[in-house]
């Protein structure tokens, strides 16, 4: 049974125990980059990262065997107080899908040069490594909650200027964080949507995609409704 002593050689061979041909089918199917997977599902290696417990050597050697798995496993047991910024630019160097992506971005945005992150993978052109500077925000914009709303607000330039990549995973990424940062709160409700309206009305394809759909998310009554309810319940305090 593997546990929090379990080695690097030991993972892997439980990792492989448990191999799906079938499911890493079922992958494929859903845009997971499955050329190293083991088709073992997310909420099955969370298990194993609760089991396994967090280790920050053990994780950058899970990362570094390749095996989409482990590397799920590494970013779920990484430390993100012990994680540099070179190994953490190191890990987006290996960036090659939107789930690992993602799933960095929640390691990241805990790590305390997470602002100084953001604008390094912006700009680099690697489709995956700019799509990790969006998860990011959009992360920070759920998970950091004190002190954050003016940092939030100031990548809003970067959103605009980023607007514009055509690239599937870049132009989501930017469009998740611009609702995420205007889901957030009032405060910053108002100058997230007043960038998604000014990039509606670009003449550039993509940015005005982004802007119409972040405009439609955040003049909802829905959204509306559960801000106000938040700023009633922030007065309340």
């Amino acid at each position: 049974m593997i546990g929090p002593s379990s080695d690097t050689p030991e993972i892997v061979a439980h990792l492989e125990a448990l191999r799906s041909e079938e499911n890493v089918r079922g992958m494929a199917r859903f845009g997971i980059a499955t050329e190293t997977a083991l088709g073992i599902s997310n909420p099955q290696l969370q298990k194993i990262a609760r089991l396994i417990k967090r280790d920050h050597r053990r994780a950058l050697d899970l990362w570094r065997t390749g095996i989409r798995e482990a590397r799920m496993l590494a970013l779920y047991t990484a430390d993100p107080a012990a994680l540099t910024r070179d190994e953490a630019k190191a890990l987006a160097e290996d960036f090659g899908s939107w789930e690992v992506v993602d799933t960095a971005a929640d390691l990241f945005v805990k790590a305390p040069f997470w602002q100084e992150l953001i604008v390094e993978l912006a700009a680099d052109s690697r489709e995956f490594v700019r799509r990790t500077a969006f998860a990011v925000i959009a992360s920070a914009a759920v998970h950091r909650h004190k002190k954050t709303d003016e940092a939030l607000l100031s990548f809003l330039p970067l959103i605009e200027a980023h607007a514009t990549d055509p690239r599937n995973f870049v132009r989501k990424a930017v469009n998740w964080a611009l609702r995420n940062i205007g889901k957030r709160n009032r405060a910053c409700h108002g100058p997230a949507l007043a960038v998604s309206e000014r990039l509606a009305a670009s003449t550039d394809k993509t940015a005005r995609w982004i802007g119409k759909d972040a405009v439609r998310e955040l003049s909802s009554e829905k959204i509306l409704e559960r801000l106000k309810l938040k700023n009633r319940a922030s007065n309340a305090l």
